[in-house]
């Protein structure tokens, strides 16, 4: 299918092509899954921009967004786009500084919030956001509140509607080069960037991502990657509307997509490599604590499932021994994953950062495809995805169509194309420093093309660990390696300009307590285990095995077990799910100098 150059024209002609559908979106209220119609979200766009128009806001305002996924969100975003204001996206889990940063960073005209929570924190702040006039909230709060709801905003609109006669024709005056969005960079390493995506970019990606992966009206996405992320922005949002898909939001994000994928039962699943190593942590957990016989069946329906995928994605032949246990490892134990994901979907898709070959096949091996991408905020964002036709465990897939990559001579990954970005707002500086006058971007990543055009990615540039020797160590490799152990749920691997490198590991419970069992060790709490001799040599162990096929000087010469798991919440992950090195080493920086000896 063809698709506009504009945001604006995307919107209204989906709404046009897709008006007889039941659902554009689909929320949960209530205990119950409601339906927002494509006519009916449109008319709410249109009051909500109106609305945005009657307080004051005016093309190439910025108007930001602190809320997780909702319907409001999307309407939100649209109505931003149909006045030509520019949309801020903000990560909801970002604290009171981060965010007057951005606001200030950003000049933002207005603010939507999603509840009392996102208020108070916006409240905090807004003396110190001089340019900040209005704060919309999605939810309803007191009356002593200096804010305006939601519905007010949308009444607003809707009695002003006579009045705004070329609504539609204003909106669609927008160009492709015009600036959509704001979206700051995580700020894993410095303050987060503004990164400037124009209407063009994000329409070129979306045109890119429907030609490599087929999506039609009959699909249904479950959302709960964040919205201000870019992945779930151009994939999640304008591709699956583009594509006539129907969206269903999470209720609360992460916290209930077990639940959500029961009741939704999606057809296509979006994800970063953490929600699906927590599923596959899950399945190996729930193996290990259903006793001997469960095991058992468990660790061989997955060497029997790995042999299967590694022979059909080579295009060998599959012996019909083969492919009559496949057969049965599917009924004992890849049917049961399936039915937790609502049984009808398609594929899966995964970005943001390496995921591991181990998890990959898999998910392969349980008939659920997954389609690796890679790309940056930077490339709004897809650079390169397989396919399903020809997917290949350890690469990204080739660059997605319109986009050129090269290799540079040092390995860092270079990009050109329509979906790379205008710049850093109010950064020509840092701008410069990636992107050159030929319209090639440096991405920061390590990485190869094969001789079949396949991109393996295998290291942020930045995160190359360079010992006292002199060796390079490509740290995500072997964290990798080391979270396919059952025993591990998280590892970072840290050395740089150290004499060696080490790694710090956090210990799946299930696993620890299984072993416990066995050997007759009466602990009742996992993290009391860590301190046991045998569990910890048992742990380092099982992750040296994942090593096995290292050269010596990248294996961790110490493992360090820690107690408690990498989240959002402790500052351990960017709202991407990517890890903060800095603040690993901050946080366990007495345990790693005592391991250095120090």
């Amino acid at each position: 299918m063809s698709v506009p150059g504009t945001l604006t024209a995307l919107f209204f002609d989906a709404v046009d092509r897709y008006s007889t559908k039941r659902a554009a979106l689909r929320y949960k209220a209530a205990g119950e899954w409601r339906d927002i119609t494509h006519q009916e979200l449109a008319r709410r766009v249109q009051h909500a921009a109106l609305g945005l128009r009657e307080l004051g806001v005016n093309p190439g305002d910025r108007v930001a967004i602190l809320s997780t996924n909702r319907p409001e969100w999307a309407i939100a975003d649209y109505a931003c786009l149909t006045a030509r204001c520019v949309d801020v996206a903000v990560y909801p889990t970002l604290p009171e500084k981060q965010v007057a940063y951005i606001l200030n960073d950003a000049g933002v005209r207005a603010v939507f919030v999603e509840n009392q929570e996102q208020f108070a924190k916006v409240a905090e702040i807004r003396a110190d956001v001089p340019t900040l006039q209005h704060v919309i909230t999605f939810t309803e709060l007191d009356d002593t509140a200096d804010a305006e709801s939601f519905q007010h905003l949308v009444q607003r609109g809707a009695a002003a509607e006579g009045r705004y006669p070329g609504y539609r024709p204003d909106a669609l005056a927008a160009a492709p080069a015009d600036l959509a969005t704001l979206i700051y960079t995580s700020g894993t390493t410095g303050e987060p960037k503004g990164v400037m995506l124009t209407h063009g970019n994000f329409c070129s990606n979306v045109a890119a991502a429907l030609r490599v992966i087929r999506m039609s009206p009959d699909d249904s996405y479950l959302s709960f990657l964040p919205l201000s992320h870019s992945f779930e922005r151009m994939a999640g949002h304008y591709a699956m509307f583009a594509a006539g898909a129907t969206i269903c939001y999470a209720e609360r994000g992460f916290e209930t997509i077990a639940q959500n994928l029961l009741e939704v039962r999606p057809t296509i699943v979006m994800g970063v490599p953490h929600v699906y190593d927590k599923i596959y942590a899950r399945a190996v957990e729930t193996a290990l604590a259903g006793g001997a016989l469960k095991r058992r069946i468990f660790f061989w329906a997955r060497r029997v499932g790995k042999e299967w995928v590694d022979r059909t994605l080579a295009g060998r032949p599959v012996p019909r021994s083969l492919e009559f246990k496949r057969r049965l490892a599917d009924r004992l134990v890849y049917a049961k994953l399936r039915a937790r994901t609502g049984g009808r979907v398609r594929f899966l898709v995964s970005g943001s950062a390496p995921l591991s070959p181990e998890v990959t096949a898999f998910f392969f091996a349980a008939r659920l495809p997954m389609l690796e991408g890679y790309g940056l905020t930077e490339t709004s964002p897809m650079i390169a995805l397989t396919s399903l036709e020809a997917p290949r465990l350890g690469a990204v897939g080739k660059p997605v169509p319109g986009v050129e990559v090269r290799i540079a001579g040092d390995g860092e990954v270079l990009v050109r194309g329509p979906n790379v970005m205008a710049g850093y707002y109010n950064k020509p500086q840092a701008t410069s420093e990636v992107l050159d006058t030929d319209g090639w971007l440096r991405t920061g990543d390590i990485g190869e093309l094969d001789a079949d055009g396949y991109l393996r990615i295998t290291d942020r540039k930045k995160d190359l660990i360079k010992t006292a020797g002199g060796k390079y160590i490509a740290p995500q490799l072997v964290e990798n390696l080391a979270r396919t152990s059952k025993f591990v749920l998280n590892a970072v691997l840290l050395g740089d300009r150290r004499p060696f490198p080490i790694l710090l590991v956090v210990p799946s419970p299930a696993a620890l307590r299984a072993f416990a069992a066995e050997r007759g060790l009466e602990v009742d709490q996992a993290e009391a285990l860590l301190s046991q001799p045998d569990v910890i040599a048992k742990v380092e162990r099982e992750v040296m095995v994942t090593m096995r096929d290292l050269a010596s000087f990248e294996r961790p010469k110490k493992v360090l077990l820690v107690q408690r798991d990498f989240t959002v919440e402790n500052g351990l992950l960017t709202p991407t799910m990517k890890v903060k090195r800095r603040a690993v080493e901050q946080q366990f920086n007495e345990m790693i100098e005592a391991a250095y000896g120090r």
